[in-house]
């Protein structure tokens, strides 16, 4: 007889770049006949929606988000209180330990193995303490990992290094930071404090579990995840990415669940009108609100570079205005009106990258929106300001030769100037950047190919992993 297939529980992370690439994922184990439990808080229920709906045959347990002290009564997902939450979040999830214990000793099948998120390092010891392997998910480059990794593991002689750069001389290349551009996760570390201590503990429990799995590429990242399967001493180290193209991308891109048709949704049309290439796309994720002289000054650059572009802004409260974060200055619209677009709110991303109209995009470099823009094959001008956008950086101008710096800091102010030169220089065609981003998506839609691709192969390789835990179990 078949065995039935193997039973995982998938634990993402409550915020939206962890959780999207997370649910594509599950999309595709599902599709591989694995039988799924997802686990949300109630109010991150509907984003299962999509997943839900494509495959009835997917489980949730659902399981209420455990108070914080440090978090405001209602919140359940890193969107409500901002990147500086995380922590509390992560603390506020370890909670859930004792109630995920019960539910596995109840069930009639339980789950031969946990597959949690990065930064549930925590369910290490809850797997460890059941018996059963946990996996962990990176929504993040390998690079970040090791990085991560690096400095907790040394975290004395990294906060030494001071004004200086801190070399990371274990990893390829010996690469070096300053310490302001290392992972917020590991420069907010405050030691002995209770919550971090969870993060940290999670974060050696990642490099202990009994594989990870990245949403990367292995032609853009093979080093990096050559050197995790030496430093775990082990081959089950999967890069699956890029994620989007063979998720739910198509169900999940064009619309952000409660956010209506909005603002944004006729940019589309607003391109179709423009020439081919002409087109800079400016945002910097949905958490990032810009201080007023910021904003004055990416207006202005903007303006004196000639370049078409859309302006995702994120709107500041009236308290937060109160506070020095900025606005879009008053009448800047109509003097740029015919070639920019200014949009408050949420914008289709996806569609706008994958737009022939558009030519660069000025980014944070996120991770997701990274591999966004490789998948539409546009270069990226990096503005890193905090979390893994430094790494994340340097991999893409540095590694990867597709992507120039425009500045850097979450509170630099550029000079428009020098600005507008970077933005106008960064949309010309014969940038070999540009060359180079081209080839690096074409290699990307290989890696996902059914058959031969790498990113394909390591998804059916960590599926045939899986059905031998079920078969160790019976």
């Amino acid at each position: 007889m078949e065995p039935p297939p193997p039973h995982i529980l998938i634990f993402p992370y409550p915020a939206q770049g962890h959780m999207l690439a997370h649910l594509d994922l599950a999309h595709q184990l599902s599709l591989r006949g694995l039988a799924l439990t997802v686990l949300v808080t109630p109010k991150n229920l509907p984003l299962l929606a999509p997943l839900l709906s494509a495959h009835p045959s997917i489980q949730t347990l659902v399981l209420p988000f455990p108070p914080h002290p440090k978090l405001p009564p209602g919140a359940e997902n890193v969107r409500d209180i901002g990147n500086a939450g995380n922590v509390h979040v992560v603390s506020a999830l370890s909670g859930l330990r004792l109630p995920i214990a019960q539910w596995f000793a109840s069930h009639p099948n339980p789950p031969v193995a946990i597959f949690s998120d990065f930064f549930l390092g925590w369910t290490q010891d809850l797997a460890a303490e059941l018996g059963i392997p946990r996996i962990a998910f990176f929504s993040v480059a390998a690079f970040l990992a090791l990085v991560i990794d690096f400095c907790f593991r040394n975290g004395e002689s990294v906060r030494s290094a001071g004004a200086g750069a801190v070399e990371l001389s274990d990893l390829p290349g010996a690469p070096s930071f300053r310490e302001e551009h290392l992972p917020s996760i590991f420069r907010l570390y405050k030691e002995a404090d209770p919550d971090w201590e969870i993060v940290k503990r999670g974060m050696f429990g990642n490099m202990a579990s009994w594989g990870c799995v990245f949403n990367t590429l292995d032609h853009s990242e093979g080093q990096y995840l050559e050197h995790l399967r030496r430093k775990m001493g082990h081959d089950r180290v999967y890069s699956v990415g890029p994620l989007n193209l063979i998720g739910l991308n198509d169900v999940l891109g064009q619309a952000d669940p409660g956010a209506g048709a909005g603002p944004g949704s006729d940019v589309l049309g607003w391109l179709d009108g423009c020439p081919d290439g002409s087109v800079l796309y400016v945002c910097f994720g949905s958490q990032k609100l810009m201080a007023r002289e910021q904003m004055e000054a990416l207006a202005s650059g903007l303006k004196r570079s000639g370049a078409r572009f859309v302006w995702v802004v994120k709107a500041a409260t009236a308290q937060q205005a109160e506070e020095g974060y900025g606005a879009v200055p008053d009448g800047y619209e109509a003097r740029v009106a015919g070639r920019g677009r200014v949009v408050t709110g949420w914008v289709p991303q996806v569609p706008i990258l994958r737009h022939r109209a558009v030519g660069g995009f000025l980014s944070h470099c996120g991770w997701n929106s990274v591999q966004e823009a490789m998948v539409a094959g546009k270069m990226v001008l990096a503005w890193p300001m905090e979390a893994d956008q430094f790494v994340n950086a340097r991999l893409l101008v540095e590694d990867m030769g597709v992507a120039v710096r425009a500045c850097e800091g979450a509170h630099t102010v550029p000079d428009p100037d020098e600005l507008s030169r970077a933005i106008a220089a960064s949309m010309r065609e014969d940038l070999p950047e540009q060359a180079r981003v081209q080839e690096l998506r074409r290699k990307a839609m290989e890696a996902v190919e059914p058959g031969g691709g790498s990113s394909w192969r390591g998804l059916e390789e960590f599926v045939k992993e899986l059905g031998r835990l079920q078969k160790q179990r019976m």
